[in-house]
């Protein structure tokens, strides 16, 4: 089928070249419908590329289905190698592949936590570090990190899903001021809740839940539930945002997506801040009596 969209890309310029990891359903799937909506090139990372077949043939060649797991260090690599081999560069990396498990922790097996940690963590590790040296010797590129306000807080049932995603946003930060002067920008977005079916994956049965973890796990359990399919985030609206968001040079390190992980950021953040506020004789108790902040404390202020 002959693709009569527009493949100039935004306002007149040139077309972009993407990678989406998790591009075959979710975020991931509407990622894709907007990027080449917008007329710009795809290479799309999935695990079943047939899942994409009606895009292959409505957009031709501006999009590669590959197939990928991202816990594969080396099809990672060939992911990004198949954009500069197609399109001659990469422009615009989104980390988007994951899933969660709600489980308490002393149930859950050794190697379904290491597999989510895999997946949510070192997924992200792998392509962004494909990625970068073709977007260092071209000066420039985008990297977006699909994590969760989850990644600022905690909820139980989710140790293995919010522990990686906390050490996304961690890395990511770190990798971000690593780059900017290469003009390499790095964003972590942080949605809530999503109308996608991460929430009928991550309350998928485990066998009987211990009784001692109702107050908690179960509660989280009972929540999801009764969130699952009436998410207040849009995958479509989002996947337009991004795409937006890939035409500008400032962005920030990290951008909360929706009013509920803006609820509960700032509910995290508050009682962080009042705990601190609580313990500060504590932590500053632990001084040598006459001791003074070292003087490059004041630089290190001005990397963050």
């Amino acid at each position: 089928m002959t693709d009569t969209s527009d493949s100039s890309g935004a306002s007149g310029s040139s077309p972009k070249t993407w990678l989406v990891t998790g591009a075959g359903r979710g975020l991931g799937r509407s990622i894709s419908e907007a990027v080449l909506a917008a007329g710009d090139n795809l290479v799309a990372g999935l695990r079943d590329v047939s899942r994409l077949n009606d895009l292959t043939e409505r957009y031709g060649g501006r999009i590669r289905p590959v197939p990928l797991d991202v816990t594969d260090a080396v099809a990672g690599q060939r992911a990004v190698e198949t954009a500069v081999t197609a399109f001659g560069r990469l422009d615009v990396l989104v980390n988007n592949a994951g899933y969660g498990h709600s489980i308490p922790f002393e149930q859950m097996a050794a190697g379904d936590f290491n597999a989510q940690v895999e997946t949510n963590f070192f997924g992200v590790v792998n392509l962004t570090r494909a990625a970068l040296p073709v977007m260092r010797a071209q000066r420039g590129g985008h990297i977006f990190q699909v994590s969760s306000v989850g990644g600022r807080t905690s909820t139980p049932g989710l140790s293995a899903y919010q522990a990686a995603k906390w050490a996304v946003g961690g890395f990511s930060d770190v990798v971000a001021k690593e780059t900017a002067h290469l003009g390499i920008r790095v964003c972590t977005l942080e949605p809530g809740g999503m109308r996608t079916d991460w929430a009928f994956e991550a309350r998928k049965p485990v066998g009987n839940m211990i009784s001692d973890y109702e107050p908690s796990v179960g509660r989280t359990l009972k929540l999801i539930g009764g969130y699952a399919g009436n998410e207040i985030g849009d995958p479509v609206r989002i996947a337009k945002l991004i795409v937006g968001l890939s035409r500008r040079d400032a962005l920030p390190l990290r951008l909360l997506l929706g009013g509920d992980a803006l609820f509960v950021a700032t509910s995290a953040d508050t009682q962080r801040a009042e705990e601190r506020e609580q313990w500060r004789e504590t932590t500053l108790s632990t001084h040598f009596p006459d001791a003074q902040l070292p003087s490059g404390l004041a630089e290190l202020k001005k990397l963050k």
